[in-house]
């Protein structure tokens, strides 16, 4: 029996994904719910997983393709064995293990395709293997010659292929130091976050303003508690937890930053969701905390963590990176001393928070040396003017350098 796998629906008003890659080939056993593909959609990558138990029939669509919710892109032999290609003959050399492979020595050598109309993995293909998509039969739909069509063309000539002269060639270029270039197909969560952050430039006035805070008590709290805090909720201290905090009572104070153009109207919201950027495999995510005014530092903590923990897994879902109404990003993680960060649409403000370093100040007439972080408020000048943007700067400097604020609401 065969099954078909479709493109499942990714989420409201998603359309279309790009097949990224497929996790599986022609003749693999998979078991039911196994991930068979990774889907790019703007925001994140979907799994695919097996609807049935059985044997990988045909991969219909190509690396790099673009798929709709909805079209066919594999078929299944449910509970059945592979469908093999045929045992070759004694005299004969083995065939390929794909069937790409073996349609590439049993059809005949017809134009089938012209180069424009290749998808990215499949022109990638060709310029490794040398092989002319012109000559190669296709098997995908409709006739497309597939990344897999490439490979098996190549693998079937590879055996009579004169290996020495090839090699001549090859040698100058290593020793000459020759230059390299590798163009490699933008993926589509790539394409989104340079499209979006392109139109917050082109459509909000941005500007940045920025301050310092001394980090001491902060990170006095957090040694001095950080043991009790992970046995007690399982998951560690960092400094996350204080600035969100820290930010929920400043948005509260200075309802603009945390507010947003709609037309010619100003939505201000009374809660804070805040969008908290972070790394995954694929590029920036930004998922976000809901209601995080109602949670406390360690209800902040374990959300961040498991954010962390599943953008690198790649199961974050679709609905957690919408509706932001405020975003932080840690560009000191990586080692960032000051940036000026793009606001993330239609959001008005985005705070940065930069590495920690110490550097000397002056306190009570004494120059001393403490932990100094440098914070950047990028916001929208056409909604947020500059007294609100230093005014919640300040605010949430005093926050952080005395933590005592957060527990009395000052």
């Amino acid at each position: 029996m065969t099954t078909d796998v479709k493109v499942p629906t990714l989420g409201e008003s998603i359309t279309e994904a790009t097949l990224g890659q497929w996790l599986k080939k022609v003749g693999d056993s998979v078991a039911i719910d196994e991930p068979i593909a990774s889907l790019e959609t703007d925001k994140v990558a979907v799994e695919v997983p097996s609807p049935v138990a059985g044997v990988i029939g045909a991969l219909v669509v190509a690396e790099g393709d673009t798929v709709q919710v909805g079209a066919l892109i594999a078929t299944i032999e449910a509970g059945g064995a592979a469908a093999a290609p045929a045992a070759p003959k004694a005299e004969e050399k083995p065939a390929p293990a794909n069937p790409a492979a073996t349609a590439a020595q049993q059809a005949p050598a017809v134009p089938s395709q012209t180069n424009d109309s290749l998808s990215p993995s499949a022109k990638r293909a060709a310029g490794e293997t040398g092989v002319d998509p012109a000559t190669v039969s296709g098997t995908g739909k409709d006739g497309r010659v597939t990344r897999l069509d490439i490979e098996g063309a190549a693998t079937a000539k590879a055996p009579s292929a004169p290996a020495a002269p090839a090699a001549v060639p090859a040698a100058p270029a290593a020793s000459s130091g020759g230059r390299k270039e590798e163009r490699v197909r933008m993926t589509r969560l790539r394409q989104t976050v340079a499209k979006r952050l392109k139109e917050a430039q082109n459509t909000a006035a941005m500007l940045t303003t920025f301050n310092d805070v001394d980090m001491t008590e902060v990170m006095a709290a957090r040694a001095k508690y950080k043991d009790l805090f992970e046995k007690k909720h399982g998951v560690r201290l960092g400094f996350m937890g204080f600035f969100v905090k820290a930010a929920c009572q400043a948005l509260r104070d200075i309802p603009a930053v945390n507010g947003s153009i709609e037309g010619d109207e100003i939505v201000y919201h009374d809660y804070a969701d805040i969008s908290v950027a972070v790394s995954a495999p694929n590029g920036l995510v930004v998922p976000v905390i809901r209601d995080a005014q109602d949670l406390s530092v360690a209800g902040i903590e374990k959300t961040i963590g498991d954010f962390g923990k599943r953008a690198k897994d790649g199961t974050l879902k679709m609905e957690e990176m919408k509706g932001g109404t405020f975003t932080i990003s840690n560009g000191g993680v990586f080692g960032s001393l000051m940036s000026t960060p793009i606001i993330n649409p239609p959001q008005s403000a985005v705070l940065g928070l930069h590495r920690i370093e110490e550097r000397p100040v002056v306190r009570d007439g004494q120059i001393v040396v403490r932990p100094m972080m440098y914070l950047a408020l990028s916001y929208d000048h056409r909604l947020i003017d500059g007294r609100e943007a230093v005014t919640f700067l300040v605010a949430l400097k005093n926050a952080i350098e005395d933590p005592t604020r957060l527990l009395i609401d000052l």
